[in-house]
């Protein structure tokens, strides 16, 4: 018969066991999902002894609850001879200073049949238009502008890079008292860097669309003399004297840094030490996160686009947030050195923007392996698409709603792609999946634990405490299921190049696939118009089709258009009604 299960200590007893030292009884009440192979196992029952002590077959006895076992006591004796001798191993290994930086040497990879073999192509990206269009005559027109058309103006030096550089600044303090989205203004680099893409391209040496577009980085990437705080108070006087790839890569295009921007403490939500992100349509309301202050003020025509990342939604949920068009890339498109670890093999870098060619631009710029991150990898990505879209397959997911009754079905007919109906891989409660996210997280972030660190960490203190008692096994065999649901999963994606809709955040998290986000309306809440979000999802390493989709249904829908009206929000709050 198993053991029965001890109580589980309160959120303080906890708070409270991890900063004032454990007590044995507290420890064995604390132990989770252990199982008599892992690592976890051994550890919490090593725990439970004083530093003199011996681990003894009770100790084993005690924990057998967490992972459902019936040890005979002869079990019971050698598990707990083998666990003293792992003691002095354990404690060997939490000697060792590990970095943020410090990969596992294990390397999650989302296409195992497929062959990745350096020194692929790039591809080539251009813009779709490459006629200039007229400079608008008001400046908050130019700054809401699309990266597409800026890159033209400045081409055709009918704006200069200064010129945008001093007023997406201007804009930055202007609104950033409302939407809380810069954590450090980096205009000392972003002059020179201005200056320096004025002189190239008069000079007829143009680098590209991003030549002398200003861009407002997440603040989980490094930039040398600058702080990269991570949104979390322990931090927030952290500065990393490694220049993210992403960064540099941006840099090579001639982009502009024009500030760090914020996210939710520890890559969670909206909120970070200097207060809450809110959204650009309604300031009342939190921006989503955790690329907050990537989505809030591209959205608010602050910056000519940002760049987010996204573990589980945060990219996704921000410019469904706040209107804005964001794309996840491919797992491993983009190289992640340099940036913040939350869970390795689930972190991805990507675009977020006004406008679907505009991530394309930008993805142009950013993807392709750099010898730094083992995740990344090089495939083509070419803009734009080569081909008719109307050769394209496009999924819709059965049983949703009635096909007639969808309004982007309408608007793909029109386009004249070939729509399938598709059924999308389901497991039981696949949401247990994220024990991979948590078990990840909690082993990046080990050492704010163990020092007893909770204050400004949003709900991470928590998962970092479950995480730790997390088997090895119960991990693996986590990934041996996301391993099937990334096989379901080309199953499906060999019918169609891409499909819209579906409830797949956690899905397509886990397989490594493509997501663009776009705005597909508005809808009242409150008193305020909400923008209402479509998502479209590739196949893996297949974004030239998903954004030429979406592309092609921007155009014909222009609710990417519509921008929230900032100066009357401005005057607004001026008045004291927000």
């Amino acid at each position: 018969m198993a053991s029965e299960r001890p109580e589980i200590p309160s959120e303080n007893e906890s708070s409270a066991r991890f900063s004032t030292g454990p007590s044995r009884r507290q420890l064995l009440a604390a132990l989770g999902a252990l199982g008599i192979g892992s690592i976890v196992f051994q550890r919490a029952l090593i725990a439970q002894a004083q530093p003199a002590a011996s681990v003894t077959p009770e100790m084993v006895k005690q924990a057998e609850w967490i992972a459902g076992l019936n040890l005979s006591e002869e079990d019971r004796k050698t598990t707990a001879q083998a666990l003293q001798r792992l003691l002095g191993q354990l404690q060997t290994l939490r000697q060792v200073k590990l970095d943020n930086s410090v990969a596992p040497a294990v390397c999650f990879n989302p296409a195992p049949w497929q062959t990745h073999a350096a020194g692929r192509p790039r591809g080539s990206v251009c813009p779709s238009e490459q006629v200039a269009p007229k400079r608008p005559d008001s400046t908050e027109t130019l700054a809401f502008l699309p990266v597409s058309d800026l890159a033209a103006l400045l081409r055709t030096r009918q704006v200069s890079s200064m010129e945008l550089t001093k007023l997406y600044l201007q804009r930055l303090r202007q609104f950033d008292p409302m939407l809380h989205c810069v954590v450090t203004y980096t205009e000392e680099l972003a002059l020179k860097q201005a200056e320096q893409a004025d002189r190239e391209i008069a000079a007829g040496r143009y680098r590209g669309p991003l030549h002398g577009i200003p861009w407002g980085a997440k603040d989980l990437i490094a930039y040398p003399g600058y702080r990269t705080t991570w949104g979390a108070a322990p931090f927030r006087d952290q500065i990393l004297h490694t220049k993210a790839t992403v960064a540099q890569r941006l840099e090579d295009a001639g982009a502009v840094l024009v500030a760090k921007l914020t996210l939710g403490a520890l890559a969670m939500g909206d909120k970070w030490f200097g207060g809450m992100t809110r959204t650009p349509w309604n300031p009342k309301l939190g921006s989503s996160g955790s690329s907050a202050g990537s989505a809030a003020a591209t959205a608010a025509g602050l910056v000519g686009f940002g760049i987010g990342s996204e573990t589980l939604g945060s990219i996704v949920s921000p410019s469904r947030q706040c209107g804005t068009t964001g794309l996840r890339p491919t797992y491993g498109r983009v190289s992640r050195y340099g940036c913040m670890s939350l869970a390795w093999s689930m972190d991805k870098l990507g675009p977020i923007t006004r406008s679907v060619e505009d991530c394309a631009l930008v993805l142009g710029a950013i993807h392709g392996s750099d010898g730094l991150d083992g995740a990344a990898v090089d495939r083509p990505f070419t803009w734009p698409l080569g081909r008719d879209i109307r050769s394209l397959r496009v999924g819709y997911i059965e049983g949703q709603k009635a096909a007639r009754e969808r309004q982007e079905l309408e608007v793909l007919r029109d386009l004249g792609v070939k729509l399938v109906p598709i059924k999308l891989p389901e497991k039981q409660n696949m949401w247990a999946l994220t024990l991979i996210l948590d078990a990840e997280a909690a082993t990046v972030f080990d050492d704010i634990t163990r020092q007893g660190i909770t204050e400004g960490l949003n709900d991470w203190p928590r998962t970092f405490r479950l995480g730790q008692f997390i088997p090895a096994v119960e991990y693996l065999r986590a990934n041996r299921i996301r391993m099937q649901l990334m096989q379901e999963m080309e199953e499906v994606m060999s019918k169609v190049d891409l499909y819209v809709g579906g409830n797949d955040l956690l899905l397509t998290n886990m397989t490594g696939h493509p997501t663009l986000i776009l705005p597909n309306g508005f809808q009242k809440r409150g008193e305020t118009d909400m923008p209402v979000s479509l998502t479209f999802t590739g196949r893996l390493y297949g974004e030239t089709e998903l954004l030429a989709v979406g592309h092609a249904y921007q155009q014909a829908t222009g609710f990417h258009l519509r921008r929230p009206p900032m100066e009357k929000l401005l005057a607004s709050k001026e008045n004291g009604k927000t």
